[in-house]
């Protein structure tokens, strides 16, 4: 069995997107794959309700309990420990993590992120990609690496910027693409068609349409 433990901070739109996709579409269970536990860095976020509808356990970590950023990455370690997953998902995760943290998952840790990275790290993506004038933007799902937003791309999703858009339309038309490709891109990961080996993905099986999503 192929255990997964989700980390998130907020509404959990793409947890919710992971979930249905699961459900839905049965490739979970036909990969032997379960999502065994949603940790919040905050205890008020939405994310958690999804959780208890979806019958996978929760638990909240937060933050704010902590001295310094080591002690929390040290606790959250060890509520995800107790689970025992092969992966972890950060889906709208908004907290960085320290390197000890990052090396203890290497190769098993996976984040989706709301630009074509390596374009746009960080934070207000789609307010960088209006002042930047691009009319290419999107979300890409890669390994977790020391450095943030830097990791290993897994896959990605494109979509067009028009002249009228506004960081409100471009986040909607993102958020729509990424709520396909982070299921898409777990599903690859899981079935060992992609995975991460000395700072690089190593694509097996994988087609060019698997790692690369146009809006529909």
């Amino acid at each position: 069995m192929t255990d997964i433990v989700v980390l998130i901070s907020g509404r959990g739109s793409n947890l919710e997107a992971l979930l249905h996709a699961a459900r839905e579409e049965r490739w979970a269970t036909a990969l032997g794959a379960s999502f065994v536990a949603v940790i919040s860095n905050r205890p008020e976020a939405a994310g958690l309700a999804i959780a208890a509808r979806h019958g996978v356990p929760s638990a909240v970590v937060d933050h704010r309990l902590y001295a310094s950023r080591v002690a929390f990455d040290e606790a959250l370690a060890a509520e995800i420990d107790a689970h025992r997953p092969a992966f972890v998902v950060l889906a709208g995760f908004m907290r960085v993590l320290g390197p000890a943290f990052v090396h203890h998952y290497a190769g098993r840790l996976i984040n989706i992120h709301p630009s074509l990275l390596p374009a746009f790290p960080g934070l207000r993506t789609h307010e960088q990609a209006l002042a930047a004038g691009v009319r290419i933007h999107g979300a890409t799902v890669h390994f977790v690496t020391e450095q943030v937003d830097s990791g290993a791309i897994i896959a990605q999703a494109a979509v067009p910027i028009g002249p009228d858009d506004d960081a409100a339309t471009v986040a909607a038309r993102v958020l729509a693409q990424e709520h396909r490709l982070l299921p898409q891109a777990l599903r690859l990961v899981i079935d060992g068609r992609v995975r991460f080996d000395s700072d690089v993905v190593i694509v097996r099986g994988a087609t060019p349409g698997d790692l690369a999503l146009m809006p529909t």
